[in-house]
């Protein structure tokens, strides 16, 4: 294409196809602007001098607003639109090619709506929910001038002593690549051209690839990984995403069998860009080009900077080495032109599809006011989404509380907390704006805001001995343990996954009273509850439910929406056990389920979990009959239908998540004991049942064979229906 006068800007022409305007700025660009674009920063700054030259030399292209590489554990004063415009206003007007500055901000699970951790969302396995959830925390968050998010995280999360797990979707890849699909469409709209839309914001896969497998749930370590569990496992929930438009993908921090991922150009390239076609972009996560400096695989940054941009990964977060070495890098030819003009076409397509050439700012274009408040309209989604993270793991009967007791004891660390019912990463959110415990259940027993005593005695339980005291003179003790976020995201492994120092010795002492005893877990990661289920009359897994949790909690409790969460995890007996998930693989030597006690992998415990993924109780019982199929074979590239009849048993509406579960006894490779291929939710009267059926077309047996191409193998495929995991009932289909 020639070259082209920039002051006339025809980029501008909105009429014209978004990659001829692409074309057309990039035809008139120095190498110096081509590295501006893929240059980020933090905190671009109008009022600091170093920043305004940046701006005006074209020198940036994106900025990070975060209070560091850590942002998820640490406050900030928030993103300020005001801050945002004025830097993207010196770009627009003072530099020469008035190039949009793409703003970034980690928006992970809300913005000033927060919802639950995305592992309490991920526990609804509700697709539209998800969509609805992310689609009101891209209106907020672009209200701010946010136009870029790193979400969802999409790594498979199998190790509980990972601070990350909490940022993920758990550990099923069907359920994370659903779940992960259906929050790019809410943050970026359902269609291509949504991205557009002054209320979305473009989207990020992260953390690709493996990252959830860090050496012993160590954050930033090294992963041992095969093809085999790459494309079997790892690589499907970001498939899913690409296939949902997901409009940028980060690598992740770890290496790969050695090779780091920022430095991967067969994961990068070959599989991400040619496999799938993913013609998006990818974003260094902070600091991780010049971090191949410390993985030993570069002399320096600049080497570094070459590996990165020659390996795939287009775009320098905060590093600051290709702003320092790849102009250079391109002039010398140890980059090609080829390689660096790819990379700026897709960040400039990006800015493009986003509207901001059209649109920089959000005071002229969102239909949301800056730093909006929470609404009545968000709180609703806020609220369904922390009742559906809620997961009832034990119930002796003492559950749904009633309103008409004598008297309540609500005691333990979170009874009057906010913030810390938020969780990890909510950058934005106000802990004033959480309704807490204490509030809700005063609310629901119709006390006054600030009363105790008689029927509800609030209490933070720094005094065990006064708790107990207070426990006996109640009818039910509710008690609020768990961990702080500070204790879960990133860069916060732990080695024990036993509740924080001092929980333990206080539910001892209130179960130790004799009264019903009632535990609520707030956590961002699986924890061995082992202890806790022996005490306890009922718990119930909550997770950190966001700014809805003390609403979310009465109204669950109390019986005035039944429980209807499912575990995403699965929970281990103990630290020793992990990794335990349904990833595992038959051995030469399985042992079966009843023969686990005298026959099981280790001498002092037993093998199986504490609780099974897809595990959780309602507040009435629901029976399976045997599945049936509606046909014995299914031709190859054909489908057969799966049917079960659930029933209620009970007197109480059954929210039911009907499980699809496969087993593929004989292939080229070793595949899962039991893998969930699909679910349905239901809901069933007091005494009524339902046939639920699944659609299986044979292309949902596909795996990676041995060459790690896919395949779908004739022969016989167990289909397995059931509550949970660990509940499986089977029925046998052939292909053919």
């Amino acid at each position: 294409m020639p070259a082209t006068d920039p002051t006339a800007r025809p980029w501008l022409d909105a009429a014209l196809p978004v990659d001829t305007r692409v074309e057309l700025l990039l035809a008139v660009m120095t190498t110096a602007e081509k590295v501006g674009q893929l240059h980020q920063v933090a905190n671009l700054d109008a009022d600091d001098p170093d920043d305004v030259a940046t701006l005006v030399a074209g020198g940036v292209g994106s900025s990070l607003y975060a209070s560091g590489a850590t942002a998820g554990n640490e406050r900030d004063p928030g993103v300020r639109r005001e801050a945002v415009e004025a830097a993207q206003r010196v770009a627009l007007e003072r530099s020469r090619l008035g190039i949009p500055v793409l703003v970034a901000r980690d928006v992970v699970h809300g913005h000033r709506t927060v919802f639950p951790i995305p592992l309490g969302l991920a526990a609804s396995f509700d697709d539209g929910l998800v969509e609805r959830a992310a689609a009101v925390a891209a209106g907020e968050a672009a209200a701010d001038g946010v136009r870029w998010t790193f979400a969802p995280m999409v790594d498979l999360s199998e190790d509980p002593r990972w601070g990350r797990v909490a940022e993920s979707f758990g550990e099923s890849p069907v359920l994370s690549g659903r779940l992960g699909a259906a929050f790019v469409r809410g943050l970026q709209g359902p269609s291509a051209d949504d991205l557009a839309d002054a209320g979305r914001l473009a989207g990020c896969a992260k953390h690709f690839v493996g990252y959830g497998l860090a050496a012993g749930g160590r954050d930033y370590d090294t992963v041992s990984v095969g093809e085999n569990t790459l494309r079997n496992l790892h690589l499907r929930p970001f498939r899913a995403a690409v296939d949902a438009g997901v409009a940028t993908v980060m690598a992740g921090f770890n290496d790969v069998d050695g090779t780091p991922m920022h430095a991967h150009p067969r994961l990068l390239r070959d599989v991400l860009r040619g496999e799938w076609g993913f013609d998006g972009v990818v974003v260094a996560d902070w600091l991780g080009v010049a971090q191949l400096v410390d993985q030993g695989v570069a002399a320096d940054a600049r080497e570094a900077a070459a590996l990165a941009i020659t390996s795939g990964v287009d775009v320098d977060m905060v590093s600051g080495a290709y702003a320092a070495h790849l102009e250079s890098l391109v002039d010398d030819g140890t980059v090609a032109t080829e390689v660096l003009d790819a990379s700026v076409r897709r960040v400039l397509r990006l800015k493009l599809r986003l509207g901001l050439f059209e649109r920089p700012y959000a005071a002229t274009s969102s239909p949301y006011p800056a730093t909006s408040e929470p609404t009545d309209a968000t709180r609703a989604v806020a609220l369904e989404a922390a009742r559906a993270a809620h997961v009832v793991v034990k119930n002796d009967g003492v559950l749904p509380l009633r309103a008409d007791a004598t008297s309540y004891l609500l005691t333990g660390p979170f009874v009057e907390e906010g913030e810390a019912l938020l969780g990890t990463w909510t950058l934005d959110g106000r802990g004033d704006d959480v309704v807490t415990p204490s509030a809700a259940f005063r609310h629901r027993l119709g006390i006054a805001d600030d009363a105790t005593g008689e029927r509800l005695w609030v209490d933070d339980g720094r005094f065990a001995d006064r708790v107990q005291q207070r426990a006996r003179r109640c009818d039910v003790t509710v008690a609020l343990v768990g961990e702080h976020p500070w204790r879960s995201g990133e860069a916060n492994s732990v080695t024990d996954l036993g509740l924080p120092p001092g929980q333990l010795d206080v539910l001892r002492a209130l179960a130790a009273v004799g009264r019903p005893l009632v535990v609520v877990v707030y956590t961002g990661r699986p924890l061995d509850l082992g202890a806790v289920l022996e005490l306890a009359d009922a718990v119930t897994v909550v997770w950190h439910p966001g700014l809805e949790a003390g609403n979310a909690l009465a109204s669950v409790l109390f019986g005035d929406v039944e429980p209807s969460g499912r575990l995403p995890v699965t929970f281990p007996r103990s630290v020793g056990h992990v990794p335990t998930s349904t990833h595992q693989r038959p051995t030469g030597r399985p042992i079966p389920a009843a023969h686990d006690r005298r026959e099981g992998r280790y001498l002092d415990d037993l093998t199986g979990p504490r609780l099974p993924f897809g595990f959780g109780l309602s507040y009435t019982s629901v029976t399976y009959a045997a599945p049936t199929v509606s046909a014995a074979t299914a031709p190859l590239g054909g489908s057969v239908s799966v049917r079960v009849e659930v029933r209620n048993t009970g007197d109480r509406p059954a929210p039911e998540l009907v499980q699809l579960w496969l087993r593929d006894p004989v292939a080229q490779v070793t595949r899962p004991v039991a893998e969930l291929l699909d679910w349905r939710r239901v809901t069933l009267p007091p005494g009524g049942s339902r046939v639920v059926e699944f659609d299986v077309g044979t292309d949902a047996f596909t795996y990676a064979g041995r060459d790690g191409t896919a395949r779908v193998d004739r022969g016989e495929v167990v289909l397995l229906t059931g509550p949970h995991a660990g509940d499986l009932t089977p029925v046998t289909v052939t292909v053919v």
